[in-house]
């Protein structure tokens, strides 16, 4: 009781370092523990700030982090330039052949359903949840969005494929910057009523200025990649310089005009996704590292300033009825109306359903409630919704997260809509053992994907008909683009040790550290002292001592790789016999199911089995026989050759 007392006399002292300490914590440990326990990350940096903010002051009577009181006017700028940061990520996703990659459909949708939406929302929100007119414009354009940072993780749990999969993921990465931009526009018209402006006037006007900020951020973009293009600036201080780059050009777009920063930035961004930057990669990076302690400060910071009588008026009928609305009425008839003729009647029945709301819309939506909070207080007009806007955001996360994420994997395959064979294999690295590797588990009915982040190395895989994908796998883009759903088994075999380590602890969370594998990196059986602790490395492939160096050394010697399949006859122990020398790298059970071989992991072998093995091509190999009673004591092993 008495280190409560000290750590709530802290508290109100209004610290300022041991908020931001808090902030930090909450915002980073929800993160960790989302991703230790494979939970939407949104839910828990949620439910920390709850605990921090309203929760301890039911329980201790005043809040152990209270964000306005702490901050005081500095609250609106931060939540402001982080908001700003987050849609300048949102913009650098944003390709412009993207959008023409995802297909009529979404370009209909975002074209078309995204007003659509915005003006059914806005009748949601007036007449189900109760808020005002403006609040309810404001805020029904932001629920517009539907981010990437959600949908990703639905679709790798319920192996979503094809168009489905294409229409959720292109809508939620335009979609991103499209409902920000609704709720600027909205919110202006509002703000420059509110002051007994002419409407009409302060359209033009608000048209002018977004049109300012969209050139502004088009000026900043050009000149940024000019300057990264010409060597202007040295490797060290560019991601350091597109940051602060960011807050100028947000600076400068709010001194033409409240709110139109947001414009620019997200012009700023997509601009620089369109140079074709070849370092764009390495400023993604150190993007994606600020992007995740901002959204991580402002969720903690939105949910923890929330008091109890707000959260206790908005737990009422008519957020239950607003719910009912978006999910049941405004998001199917969007998708219905807009992609009529676009989409089978299976797919619209799915898409219509599915649309989880994530960080952009509740950082958004934040800002933009105590935005038309400050109005209610200094302008003609009192928006009785603006303190019910960042609630209905929460309802609207949490209910669409759970819903979505327990139902859209039983809905796809009721519908037929989710991938029914199974999940194949991720190689890592294309070099020509790696690549006769892959033809040798596509030879046995074994889904691959060979990625690799140099185009000439992939040449001899995508002239072998393997399924190829041409970038960096730890990448964001590929988190985007690579289909995630089609594989549950990563082997990491590039030339580079630590980087196959890393592309193991990456996916490792996703598909289970049993199923990440790479290969010895010390031709002993001691792992070299200066090489990755094998805690942090993927489980061994064939066995200790077996490097790529050695294997490749084999394969210029003559090894191939081959393809049997064992009999009640023709047994694991005969096949062994016969191959005193060679690696098993491979065993396929009757199931169909894929087991790799390495330390503790030995093929089993049993009728139906098929084994790839790597071995001298010059061995005695048991030709299939062409009698009835020859083959019921043979093997079929097949050589793969190129």
């Amino acid at each position: 009781m008495f280190e409560t007392n000290l750590l709530l006399a802290a508290v109100g002292s209004d610290s300022l370092i041991f908020a931001c300490a808090m902030i930090g914590a909450l915002g980073l440990g929800a993160q960790w523990l989302a991703w230790r326990l494979q939970a939407p990350a949104i839910v828990l940096m949620a439910l920390a700030g709850l605990a921090a903010g309203p929760l301890w002051q039911v329980i201790w009577g005043e809040p152990l982090l209270d964000p306005s009181a702490t901050f005081g006017d500095l609250l609106r700028p931060i939540v402001s330039l982080s908001v700003a940061v987050i849609l300048f990520e949102g913009g650098l996703i944003l390709k412009f052949e993207n959008l023409r990659d995802a297909g009529a459909a979404v370009r209909r949708m975002v074209f078309f359903g995204g007003p659509l939406a915005w003006f059914l929302g806005s009748l949601a929100a007036h007449y189900a949840a109760g808020l005002d007119w403006a609040s309810a414009i404001v805020f029904a354009g932001v629920m517009v969005v539907t981010g990437p940072t959600v949908i990703m993780p639905l679709m790798r749990q319920s192996k979503l494929s094809g168009r489905p999969a294409q229409f959720l993921k292109w809508e939620g990465i335009v979609n991103d910057p499209v409902g920000a931009l609704f709720a600027v526009a909205a919110y202006e018209i509002i703000r420059v009523a509110s002051q007994g402006e002419s409407t009409l006037g302060a359209g033009i006007w608000i048209l002018i200025a977004a049109g300012i900020g969209t050139l502004l951020g088009i000026a900043f973009g050009f000149a940024m990649s000019r300057a990264f293009r010409e060597g202007w600036t040295p490797e060290y201080l560019k991601a350091p310089l597109i940051f602060a780059s960011i807050i100028l050009c947000y600076a400068l777009a709010e001194e033409v005009e409240h709110e139109t920063g947001l414009v620019a930035v997200t012009a700023y961004g997509m601009t620089l996704a369109n140079s074709r930057l070849a370092d764009l990669s390495e400023l993604r990076k150190f993007k994606e590292d600020i992007a995740v302690l901002l959204v991580s400060g402002v969720f903690v910071i939105l949910t923890a300033d929330l008091t109890p009588s707000i959260i206790k008026s908005a737990l009422n009928i008519n957020t239950l009825m607003f719910l009912i609305v978006m999910l049941f009425v405004v998001r199917p008839l969007s998708v219905w109306i807009a992609t009529a003729g676009t989409l089978s009647r299976k797919e619209a029945l799915l898409l219509g359903w599915i649309a989880p709301r994530g960080i952009v819309a509740v950082a958004v939506s934040g800002l933009f409630g105590t935005l038309l909070v400050d109005l209610s207080r200094e302008g003609r007009f009192y928006f009785s919704g603006a303190d019910q806007i960042v609630p209905l955001a929460f309802a609207m996360v949490f209910t669409t997260v759970v819903l979505h994420g327990f139902t859209i994997g039983p809905l796809a395959r009721r519908l037929g809509l989710a991938r029914s064979e199974k999940p194949g294999v991720l190689l890592v690295g294309a070099n020509s053992w790696s690549i006769e590797f892959a033809k040798a588990l596509k030879a046995s009915k074994i889904d691959v994907i060979m990625a690799d982040s140099n185009y000439r190395r992939l040449r001899p895989a995508r002239e072998a008909g393997l399924d190829t994908f041409l970038g960096e796998v730890l990448s964001e883009d590929a988190e985007i683009k690579l289909d995630h759903s089609r594989f549950a088994t990563v082997i990491a075999l590039s030339t580079n040790d630590s980087h196959n380590a890393l592309v193991c602890n990456q996916f490792a969370p996703e598909v289970g550290r049993h199923r990440v594998f790479q290969l010895s990196l010390s031709e002993g059986d001691d792992v070299d002292e200066k090489s990755v602790g094998s805690s942090a490395r993927g489980r061994t492939l064939i066995r200790r001592g077996r490097t790529y160096d050695g294997l490749v050394r084999d394969q210029y010697r003559g090894w191939t790789f081959s393809r049997t399949r064992l009999t009640d006859k023709y047994t694991l122990e005969q096949y062994l016999a016969e191959r005193p020398k060679g690696d098993i790298v491979a065993e396929i059970r009757p199931d169909g199911s894929l087991v790799l071989v390495g330390p503790s992991r030995e093929a089993r072998g049993g009728e139906g089995a098929t084994i790839i093995s790597f071995a001298p091509e010059q061995q005695p190999v048991r030709q299939t026989q062409t009698d009835t009673a020859a083959s019921d004591n043979a093997s079929t092993d097949t050589p793969i050759s190129d």
